[in-house]
């Protein structure tokens, strides 16, 4: 009996994805190859014709790869998954792979920095009008922005840098009243601290390069498909539920039920774009995912006490983080994140924008760098940086600050964070 699916997340995180039979590598093999050799002409065909599975071109697939997805899906209880070069590819493959120039997408304005360039120029440049909401939005708010041409919605469950926590199970509700899926971009919690399925949600992205990988050595994003949207029931995704012609008039959803979005988006999108990651940077991110579990409880932990100390600090104006009970999220994040949100932290100095910067450039053990998420403490000021291309108003609705730290609360002792903090704080 497969039992499997009954094991705690800690366990997937080790044991989901390669599962070694008799003789095998007992740790995932790197299969550094491009190509794949067949005896058959016959058997290669119908691999192109998708009527059977497996590996031919890793461009579509490899068995390093493979095994790497299939660990991201059952951790975050999907059907399937497809791994990307950079999280930007899966955030824009996940998108465009439902929507064609002429369509419509409604977005949280409080996303990465990089996500709202990518859905405010370049979606738009390529025909896909997009339309931002608060993340707070009620839902009557929500209604009132649908069009007949909406194909999706999309947000963070823990925005960044502001670190909104998304209703979800709202913004899923009044998704599916429309005929439209929900689409959640889940770095930040990673499946360890929100399973976004759980709560409605139909397809979930993450970039790999942050607290799934964890040690800032491999680029990488991952488009997980929940199996729980029905896309026949709609009329508003043909790609999914009429022939395709390159595949001699298959139909998606006909020939791989709730598998037809993920799909569709390796055999059609990945094929044509070919945004794929290397075997070597699967390797690393499923070493990586084996420690997700303890490295998220010890990112959480840190980040509690290091947003307690800032709370009690007069040198301190603000403190965002959704742990604390002063959090306007503090609720939402119990609902949706009991165990914890992440180790990033947003605040602000007395002094305002000129102020951080003299901070930051005084911290010792943390490093001003535009990552965040992994292993290191680190800091960085977005409104210069990351989210620089908005305008004051669009970082005023998007909660960013002039004066807002981004600070990414690392795996180092609690006690020597905080002190770099302090005498940061002492040196201004």
């Amino acid at each position: 009996m497969n039992r499997s699916k009954e094991w705690h997340i800690e366990t997937k995180c080790i044991q989901e994805g390669w599962k070694p039979t008799n003789g095998q590598p007992r740790v995932l093999p790197i299969v550094q190859s491009t190509t794949f050799k067949y005896d058959s002409a016959d058997t290669l065909g119908d691999l192109f014709d998708l009527k059977i599975g497996g590996d031919f071109y890793t461009r579509l697939s490899n068995p390093t790869t493979n095994a790497v997805e299939a660990k991201i899906a059952a951790l975050e209880g999907g059907v399937g998954a497809l791994m990307t070069s950079a999280g930007q590819a899966a955030s824009l493959m996940s998108v465009i792979n439902i929507t064609h120039s002429g369509d419509h997408i409604i977005s949280s304005v409080s996303i990465y920095g990089g996500t709202f360039n990518l859905f405010d120029k370049t979606l738009r440049e390529m025909g896909i009008d997009v339309t931002f909401v608060s993340a707070d939005a009620d839902e009557d708010e929500l209604d009132a922005v649908f069009q007949p041409n909406t194909k999706l919605v999309f947000g963070e469950t823990l925005s960044n840098p502001g670190l909104n926590v998304l209703d979800i199970e709202k913004f899923a509700n009044v998704a599916h009243r429309h005929g439209v899926p929900l689409i959640v971009d889940n770095t930040f919690p990673t499946p360890v601290n929100c399973r976004p399925f759980e709560f409605g949600a139909d397809i979930v992205v993450h970039s790999t390069s942050k607290y799934l990988d964890g040690h800032a050595t491999a680029l990488g994003g991952v488009i997980v498909d929940s199996g729980g949207f029905d896309w026949a029931a709609s009329d508003k995704f043909p790609g999914l539920t009429t022939p395709d012609e390159t595949y001699h008039g298959l139909t998606y959803t006909q020939s791989f039920g709730t598998a037809a979005y993920i799909t569709k988006c390796r055999t059609h999108l990945m094929r044509d774009i070919g945004a794929t990651p290397s075997p070597m940077n699967a390797f690393y991110l499923s070493q990586g995912i084996d420690t997700l579990h303890l490295r998220m409880e010890r990112h959480c932990s840190n980040a509690q006490k290091v947003a307690e100390f800032l709370e009690n600090d007069d040198r301190i104006a603000w403190v965002n983080y959704p742990g604390l009970k002063s959090s306007k999220y503090y609720a939402l994040a119990q609902k949706y994140m009991p165990n914890g949100t992440s180790g990033v932290i947003s605040f602000g100095i007395k002094g305002g924008r000129g102020a951080a910067c003299r901070f930051m450039e005084k911290l010792e053990l943390a490093a001003i760098a535009i990552h965040v998420a992994d292993l290191r403490t680190s800091v960085l000021h977005p409104a210069s940086t990351t989210h620089r291309q908005m305008s004051d108003a669009q970082l005023a609705v998007a909660g960013i600050s002039p004066d807002l730290i981004r600070f990414s609360v690392g795996i180092e002792h609690p006690n020597d964070i905080i002190a770099d903090i302090d005498q940061a704080l002492n040196a201004l």
